[in-house]
């Protein structure tokens, strides 16, 4: 059977394993995959790249990602997820604060961010709801919200 993925990556938080996907030579997708599935080596250079720099980034907060991308979006979501790029390791923001910077509302973030096709580079955890943590991923709570936390937790080292 064949893969869906270029490579499939054992992440430094248990909950999820981290599931690569290329289209023309560019990053086109990051899926969190059942922790109990098999590793995948990179098939290609640039699921390689991804893999290499998503592990220089688990070995230091502050890397930051230099990929070729392929992600299909509406042009706000596109503009959320440039946004979201700007957002400094160890510094989240709140949905309401990224809102009023876009000139849109916090729910519309919100939205953006659920459907964001590549987490952790485009860091969507990194935006925080005003009463708490908010959601990941489309999740209120589970193991969705645990990786927020973790990558929350690892970025604060900084």
């Amino acid at each position: 059977m064949e893969s869906l993925y270029d490579a499939i990556l054992t992440a430094p938080f248990p909950q999820a394993k981290l599931g690569i996907r290329i289209n023309h030579d560019a990053l086109c997708a990051i899926d969190f995959l059942d922790p109990n599935r098999d590793d995948l080596l990179p098939t290609n250079l640039v699921a390689r790249e991804v893999a290499r720099q998503l592990m220089a980034y688990f070995a230091n907060p502050a890397h930051v990602f230099s990929l070729p991308q392929a992600t299909l979006g509406t042009p706000f979501q596109r503009r959320v997820w440039q946004a979201l790029c700007e957002v400094p390791s160890g510094a989240p923001c709140r949905y309401g604060d990224l809102a009023r910077r876009l000139g849109s509302g916090p729910r519309a973030v919100g939205g953006a961010c659920r459907v964001n096709p590549i987490p952790i580079v485009v860091p969507c955890h990194r935006v925080v709801s005003a009463s708490g943590l908010g959601g990941y991923s489309g999740a209120v709570s589970g193991e969705e919200l645990d990786i927020k936390r973790w990558l929350l937790d690892h970025e604060s080292r900084l």
